[in-house]
């Protein structure tokens, strides 16, 4: 849909609507599985009421934005970071409080793809006499709720894939040993990144070589969440042979799991129900597990965010099959040799195998480097074979 603009938009616009997605940054690790949001209620250039979305179930960033202006909000200009919803949720619709408290003017910067909006939110308030701009710094806007909008256009997640390597390219030894190329820098900014999605995704080698938890620790990574708005993200574990056993730390960490294959799991695994769920899915392709079926198990599980953090095979698998959305790879100034194993199982023969990437950022965290890029268009070839 063409975004709408009714009014010329303005430097203190896009101060306003700053500060407004300053605020929807604060729902970065809170809000799945929803959007995050920020409002600013200004008046006579003044803000008077601001809020943001803090977690699924609770007040709309609008709803905390009126309660702070108060009848201070009539003929105010409110400055939202995404279309007011105009459904009854979990909540009354945003743009419904917006319009009974008398603002005379709504700034947004993206529109909502949830079917159930999708442009009625800034309808609803435009047939109430309410001025609407729309598109104030809505890259910004989109950026930061990728996940929610890939998944409510495409019913697929964002893939987000994790990787860390040393200088030569290596992320293990040949025995299998990494801890650790990073420093403690990069595995809390790892944490992070863990915080903010809505599911792990690591593979049945990854488990029993490395043993790891795939927690978050809020702590180790500083996040300053209040106890009560902490989450474990999902937890997936691909295991096609069912090589994973139930002693594995993974299953002594709270947080719900999924263990997904090709085929129906023949033996469940014992674990405390006080932990968490453990639950089943296979879907095969190719007598494997099909990851693109898997991801969109998971969208239709409401999540936005995917990291994948695994070894060489599966994260080559989900590059080959163009699943992956963005790649976060840290560099440590360390040589591991010839021996180590390498970043990416993905073979290839000829030079126009090659898959290109954009660079998005690359950044010191700590004494290693921080990578991320976008992909190019993916090939044909790939395309044809993931339905994409």
């Amino acid at each position: 849909m063409t975004e709408q603009a009714t009014d010329h938009l303005s430097i203190k616009d896009t101060e306003w609507m700053s500060r407004a997605l300053q605020l929807a940054e604060r729902g970065r690790y809170t809000t799945s599985p929803n959007p995050r949001v920020g409002c600013v209620i200004v008046k006579n250039d003044n803000v008077i009421g601001e809020g943001w979305h803090q977690q699924a179930g609770g007040p709309h960033a609008e709803v905390h934005a009126l309660r702070d202006a108060g009848d201070n909000a009539k003929g105010a200009t409110a400055y939202v970071t995404l279309e007011p919803c105009s459904h009854h949720g979990r909540t009354p619709p945003c743009a419904e409080g917006l319009i009974k408290a008398g603002v005379a003017r709504v700034v947004g910067a993206v529109r909502d793809p949830n079917p159930e909006v999708a442009g009625r939110g800034f309808q609803m308030l435009r047939d109430a006499g309410i001025k609407v701009t729309e598109a104030c710094l809505a890259e910004q806007a989109y950026a930061l709720n990728a996940g929610f909008m890939k998944r409510m256009t495409s019913g697929l997640p964002l893939v987000r894939l994790k990787l860390a390597m040393s200088l030569d390219g290596r992320t293990a030894m040949q025995s299998g040993e990494s801890q650790w190329i990073t420093g403690p820098e990069a595995r809390r900014d790892v944490q992070r990144l863990r915080a903010q999605s809505c599911a792990v995704i690591t593979g049945a080698d990854s488990v029993i070589i490395d043993n790891p938890s795939m927690t978050v620790r809020a702590d180790e990574a500083e996040l300053n969440i209040p106890t009560e708005l902490q989450r474990q993200p999902l937890r997936v574990i691909i295991d096609g042979s069912e090589r994973v056993t139930s002693t594995a730390k993974i299953f002594a960490q709270p947080g719900d799991i999924l263990i997904a294959g090709h085929t129906s799991r023949q033996q469940k695994l014992e674990r405390s129900s006080a932990l968490g769920k453990t639950d089943y899915w296979s879907g095969a392709k190719n007598e494997k597990t099909d990851l693109t079926a898997l991801l969109k198990y998971l969208a239709a599980q409401q999540c936005n965010e995917v990291l994948l953090e695994s070894g060489a095979q599966l994260a080559g698998a989900f590059i080959d099959a163009g699943l992956v959305d963005e790649l976060v790879v840290y560099c440590a100034p360390t040589l591991l040799g010839s021996e180590a194993r390498p970043l990416l199982s993905l073979p290839m023969s000829d030079m126009k195998q090659q898959i290109r990437w954009h660079w998005q950022d690359v950044r010191m965290v700590g004494n290693d480097v921080r990578l991320t890029l976008h992909p190019t268009l993916r090939s044909v070839k790939n395309t044809e074979q993931e339905g994409l």
